[in-house]
């Protein structure tokens, strides 16, 4: 198959982020996608560097993530977590042995003053990842999630107490100061269609959005901006959208998540279930698409990068 030669730049976070940035992978030649990654859930813990977001793409595309549960890798061991048990350690965040050593290279890496785009761009090298997988930004922006108990950061709230806080709203710390790296503001200006892959709008897509240029820097490329509903039927397949967002008063459905975004995109893209919805986003001033967006096996991940791109006038 030949592969597109248009440069292609998707903004993903999470589980299904990481499925179109596979199935896109398959269709695009690696030197022409670039898929820029949310770093708000990145924290520090047992003295390593941890980017769950990063990895979970990173992995995906490398063919090693563990399907079953969406993070990790696959045919993992558990030995280190084992002992930390024994020694009544901290459990709660769990770090397969293979997986660790992604953290121990990263941590290691940074602590040599490399940048975090070359601390990734030589994990990707090294798990056969050929594509361009950038952080958002080279500088510590972390997500915070204000509940009705007090201020959590985010894998406190999303891993330890399994998103069960009411929350009353989100804050992006550090973001006001960081900037999208040079790489970032190049791939977008260079692009010839932005994808918004379905990540969740308020945890892996508004961490990219927060960053003080970047919205300029999209407003300014005159590229199709296409996103794709993280929600089918008012509901995510997988991760807090829909809850975080009814407690957050917003409209919990495909309308809603492409009217939160309307400012930064040229077309939306929604499941066959949402069809009904199409006339409100049309509304909106947004091009639609309605297809199929569940993304169960390698094939369809293929399938619906294919219809995304078409529908951008990419071939």
């Amino acid at each position: 198959m030949t592969k597109i030669t248009q440069n292609v730049v998707a903004l993903a976070g999470g589980v299904g982020g990481s499925k179109l940035a596979y199935g896109l992978a398959q269709i695009v030649a690696p030197e022409h996608l670039t898929i820029i990654v949310n770093t708000g859930d990145d924290f520090e813990h047992l003295g390593l560097y941890i980017a769950p977001d990063l990895d979970t793409v990173m992995y995906t595309l490398a063919g090693v993530n563990n399907p079953a549960t969406g993070w990790g890798v696959k045919d993992e061991s558990w030995n280190m977590m084992a002992a930390m048990a024994r020694y009544i350690g901290p459990t709660w965040f769990q770090l397969g042995d293979r997986d660790l050593a992604t953290h121990l290279l990263r941590t290691t890496w940074l602590h040599d003053n490399y940048s975090y785009n070359q601390v990734t761009k030589e994990l990707c090298r090294r798990l056969g990842v050929r594509c361009t997988v950038l952080p958002m930004t080279e500088q510590p922006v972390r997500t915070m999630v204000q509940t009705e108990s007090g201020e959590l950061a985010f894998q406190e709230y999303f891993v330890k107490l399994k998103c069960e806080p009411v929350v009353t709203g989100l804050r992006y710390a550090g973001a006001e100061g960081a900037q999208p790296s040079r790489e970032v503001v190049s791939a977008v200006r260079q692009s010839d269609v932005i994808v918004f892959c379905p990540s969740n709008p308020l945890l892996s897509l508004d961490p990219i959005l927060a960053l003080p240029t970047m919205r300029r820097v999209l407003a300014a490329s005159r590229s199709p901006k296409i996103a794709v509903s993280p929600l089918i039927k008012g509901q995510a397949l997988k991760g807090p959208a829909a809850k975080l967002m009814k407690e957050l008063n917003m409209d919990v459905s495909a309308t809603g998540v492409a009217h939160y975004l309307r400012e930064v995109l040229t077309g939306f893209v929604i499941d066959h279930a949402d069809q009904a919805e199409e006339e409100a986003i049309t509304n909106l001033g947004l091009r639609t698409l309605v297809t199929g967006t569940v993304m169960t096996n390698n094939e369809t991940k293929v399938q619906l990068a294919q219809e995304i791109l078409a529908f951008a006038g990419i071939s």
